[in-house]
C-alpha cells in the first residue's frame, strides 16, 4: 500500500489546521448558519490523515483504488468542504463562500454527486459510520475475489483504507452499534474509525445522558482500540493511524478505533469547549478574537500561498494513481478478463451476458407455472439471474429461510474468505446502510432482506439510498395479512404505501413469477434509484405465461385482462391481483364487463407518458382499486367517486383464508363495489341526458 509522506515542520502543520479552522468559521459566519465547532475542533486530526495518509487524486474523484474517507458527523461539513477545497478538488473557493446556499456545492451536509469528492451523504448520525462498514467490506470482498498471487509477488489492484470521522452522536445512535459489531466479526481491518471525543453534544456536557465506556465498548466488538489520543497532538495522531495500518494486511488484523480527546472549537477563546460554538456562527467578535488567538492575521477566506501549496495534493495523487496504473495494467496483461470485469463493475455497467440471458431466464420463470408465494418466485428469478450478474451481493437479516434470498451458486460471505450472500444477523438499519456502503462504493449491486414490516427499523437507511440515487435493492416478504398467524405485529397494514410515497424508491408488488422477475430486472438495470420488492408468503396462481408480457410489466401497470365494452375498471396488486381476476369472472357471469389492470409498480407507472396513463386508466370509467393495505393511498388512481378496498386497521392473528375473509378482502366484495360504481355511474349520465335519451341498462 502505498502512503503519502507529507510529513510539515511543527509549525507548518498548525498553520495548515487553521486553515481548516478559519474557512470553516467564514463560511459559517456567511451563512449565519451552521456548525464550526466539530471542524475547528477535529482540524489537527484531518491534517495529519489528509496530507500524511490519505491516498487520494484530486483531480480524479472516482479512481477505483483510492482512500474512502466518511465525515460521519456531516453536521460538520465544513471540514470536509475546506479539505476538498484546500486538497485541490474542483471545489472553488466562492463555493465556500456560498455555503449552505440554494444550489452551491456546499450544501449544509456533505452530499454524494454534489461535491466532489464526497463519498457518501450523512447527517443523520450513525449511518456514515455504517456506510464505512459497507465501504470496507466491499474493498475486502473486491481484494479477495480480483487479487492474485505468484512465485510470491502480489499483483493487488484492491488495496485501499476507508477512514472515517465521528462523534459522541453517531456513537449514541443504536445503528453504530448494528454495524461496528459485524465489522469487528468480519475482522475489516482496513477500516480506521477516528472518534472526536469531546464531550459535547448540542444539550450541552454528555455526562449527563452519556457515559459508556467507548474503548471497551470497542474491543467487545473485536476492534483494535487507540484510547486516550491527544487530538491536537499531530505527532500522537500520526502514530495511531500509523499503528492501525501496521495490521491492516494482517490475517488477524481488525478495524480500529482511535479515540481523539479535542477540544470543540479549538481555538475560539470565549466559546471553546462548550456547546454554544456546536452549531452556531462565533459572530464578529469571537471571530476577531479567534483571529488573534491563532495568530491568523488574514481575511475572510485568504489562505496564505505557502500554506495553499503544502495542502495542494494534486501532484502526489496522480503520482499515487499512476503507480496503481502501473500496477493494473501488469494484471492487465496477466489477467485480461479479470481486468475487465473489474473494469466493468467498477463502472456499474450490466455484462452482456446478463442482456444475451435475460429472455432465457425469464422464459425459465415461465415454464414454471405452477402456484408459488412471491418469495419462491424471487428466489427462483434470483436462480437464474445471478449467475448473469457476478455482482450481485446478497444478504438477510437473520431470516435467510424465510425471505429466500439465497440462491443456487452463491457462497457465504465471511470474515476469511470471499462469497456473495452475507448473513447480517438481526441488525435491519445496519443491513441497509451497510448496503448503501457497498452500492457507493462500486463492485457490487446488493440486496438484503427482511420482513416488510421491519422495513420500519431500516426506512431512513432506504431513504438515504433514494435521496443518493444508489442502486440498492430491498427484499421485503411477509407483505401483508397474507403472512397469517404471527398477527399484527408482523403484516403490514401501512408499510407498502408508505414506501411508495419516498421520492426516487421504486416499490414493486408483484403479483406471479413473471412480475416478480421482471421486477427483479428493472431493479437489476435502474442506476438512479433504489427499488423495493414487496413479496408474499402464501402461494399466488401463475398469471401470465407469456415472456412477451414481460414488456407489459415493465410499465408498472398494464392491462392484464380487458372485456369488449368494460363498464369499470378494477385496479390491484400483488395477492390481491388473482382476486381481482376472480371477480372479473365472477362480474360477467352478471352482465357486468370489467377491465383488470395489475399494478405492481405504481413509481413506475406514474413515469409513463399521460396518453400511456390514460390508455390505461381512461379517465371517467369508474374504477376499484383492491390492495391488502390501507387504502388512501389508491385515491389517486380510482379518483373522488371511485372505491378502494383494503385495510385501515391492524391485522389480526389467524389463518390468511380467515383473515381475507374477516377483513372483506374478497371477489365477492370487490364485485359489490363495482356493481355499486356501474349503477351510480349509469344514473349520473341518465341524470345529465335530456329526457328522451335513455341510458342503456348494460
Amino acid at each position: 500500500m502505498n502512503t503519502v509522506a507529507n510529513q510539515p515542520t511543527p509549525e507548518m502543520a498548525r498553520r495548515m489546521a487553521n486553515a481548516v479552522r478559519m474557512l470553516a468559521v467564514d463560511a459559517v459566519e456567511a451563512a449565519k448558519s451552521g456548525h464550526p465547532g466539530a471542524p475547528m475542533g477535529m482540524a489537527d486530526i484531518a491534517e495529519v490523515l489528509w496530507n500524511r495518509h490519505l491516498k487520494h487524486n484530486p483531480l480524479n474523484p472516482q479512481w477505483a483504488d483510492r482512500d474512502r474517507f466518511v465525515l460521519s458527523n456531516g453536521h460538520g461539513s465544513m471540514l470536509i468542504y475546506a479539505l476538498l477545497h484546500l486538497t485541490g478538488y474542483d471545489l472553488a473557493l466562492d463555493e465556500l463562500k456560498k455555503f449552505r446556499q440554494l444550489h452551491s456545492k456546499t450544501p449544509g451536509h456533505p452530499e454524494v454527486d454534489i461535491t466532489p469528492g464526497v463519498e457518501t451523504t450523512t447527517g443523520p448520525l450513525g449511518q456514515g459510520i455504517t456506510n464505512a462498514v459497507g465501504m470496507a467490506l466491499a474493498e475486502k470482498m473486491l481484494a479477495d475475489e480480483f487479487n492474485r498471487e505468484e512465485d510470491g509477488q502480489r499483483l493487488d489492484i484492491v488495496d485501499h483504507m476507508t477512514y472515517v470521522f465521528l462523534g459522541d452522536g453517531c456513537l449514541m445512535e443504536g445503528i453504530s452499534h448494528e454495524a461496528c459489531s459485524l465489522a469487528g466479526t468480519l475482522r475489516l481491518s482496513k477500516l480506521v474509525a477516528l472518534y472526536d471525543d469531546n464531550g459535547i453534544s448540542i444539550d450541552g456536557h454528555v455526562e449527563g445522558w452519556f457515559t459508556d465506556d467507548t474503548p471497551r465498548r470497542f474491543e467487545a466488538y473485536g476492534w483494535n482500540v487507540i484510547a486516550k489520543v491527544d487530538g491536537h497532538d499531530p505527532q500522537a495522531v500520526n502514530a495511531a493511524i500509523e499503528a492501525a495500518k501496521a495490521q491492516a494486511h494482517s490475517p488477524n488484523g481488525k478495524p480500529t478505533l482511535i479515540c481523539c480527546q479535542t477540544v470543540i472549537g479549538m481555538g475560539s477563546p470565549n466559546k471553546a469547549g462548550t456547546h454554544d460554538v456546536h452549531g452556531a456562527a462565533l459572530g464578529a467578535a469571537e471571530i476577531a478574537a479567534t483571529r488573534e488567538a491563532l495568530n491568523w492575521p488574514y481575511a475572510p477566506f485568504e489562505v496564505p500561498v505557502d500554506v495553499a501549496s503544502a495542502w495542494d495534493a494534486r501532484a502526489s495523487g496522480t503520482r499515487a494513481e499512476s503507480q496503481w496504473r502501473e500496477r493494473f495494467a501488469a494484471y492487465q496483461s496477466r489477467y485480461p478478463q479479470e481486468a475487465a470485469e473489474f473494469e466493468r463493475r467498477m463502472k456499474g455497467d450490466l455484462s452482456e451476458a446478463y442482456a444475451q440471458g435475460l429472455a432465457k431466464a425469464l422464459a425459465a420463470i415461465v415454464a414454471k407455472p405452477d402456484a408459488v408465494a412471491t418469495r419462491k418466485a424471487s428466489q427462483n428469478a434470483l436462480d437464474v439471474l445471478a449467475p448473469l450478474l457476478p455482482e450481485f451481493f446478497g444478504g438477510s437479516a437473520d431470516l435467510t429461510g424465510s425471505n429466500l434470498t439465497n440462491f443456487k451458486t452463491c457462497t457465504k460471505a465471511g470474515r476469511d474468505t470471499w462469497g456473495n450472500h452475507l448473513s447480517y444477523g438481526v441488525r435491519e438499519f445496519g443491513m441497509a446502510a451497510i448496503m448503501n456502503g457497498m452500492a457507493l462504493h462500486g463492485g457490487y449491486i446488493p440486496y438484503g432482506g427482511t420482513f416488510l414490516t421491519f422495513s420500519d427499523y431500516s426506512r431512513n437507511a432506504i431513504r438515504m439510498a433514494a435521496l443518493m440515487k444508489k442502486r440498492v435493492i430491498h427484499v421485503f416478504t411477509h407483505d401483508s395479512i397474507g403472512l397469517g398467524e404471527d398477527g399484527p405485529t408482523h403484516q403490514s397494514v401501512e408499510h407498502v404505501p408508505s414506501l411508495r410515497i419516498i421520492p426516487g424508491l421504486d416499490v414493486w408488488r408483484p403479483a406471479d413469477g413473471l412480475e416478480t422477475a421482471v421486477a427483479w430486472a428493472c431493479s437489476v438495470e435502474r442506476r438512479d434509484g433504489p427499488s423495493a420488492l414487496a413479496l408474499s408468503r402464501q402461494n399466488l396462481p401463475q398469471l401470465l405465461t407469456d415472456t412477451a408480457d414481460a414488456a407489459k410489466v415493465r410499465q408498472g401497470g398494464y392491462i392484464l385482462s380487458d372485456m369488449p365494452g368494460a363498464q369499470a375498471i378494477i385496479v390491484a396488486t400483488g395477492s390481491e391481483t388473482s382476486l381481482a381476476m376472480k371477480a372479473q369472472a365472477d362480474l360477467a357471469t352478471q352482465g357486468v364487463a370489467t377491465r383488470v389492470v395489475s399494478m405492481p409498480c405504481t413509481n413506475v407507472f406514474d413515469r409513463q407518458s399521460e396518453a400511456y396513463q390514460d390508455m390505461v386508466l381512461p379517465l371517467g370509467l369508474p374504477t376499484v382499486a383492491v390492495e391488502a393495505a390501507h387504502p388512501d393511498f389508491w385515491r389517486k388512481y380510482v379518483g373522488r367517486t371511485g372505491m378502494v378496498i383494503g385495510i385501515a386497521s391492524f391485522g389480526e392473528s389467524a389463518p390468511a383464508p380467515a383473515l381475507y375473509a374477516h377483513f372483506g378482502i374478497t371477489s365477492e366484495r370487490v364485485c359489490e363495489a363495482v356493481r355499486t360504481l356501474v349503477h351510480r355511474h349509469t344514473h349520473r349520465q341518465a341524470d345529465t341526458l335530456p329526457a328522451h335519451i335513455v341510458p342503456s341498462d348494460n
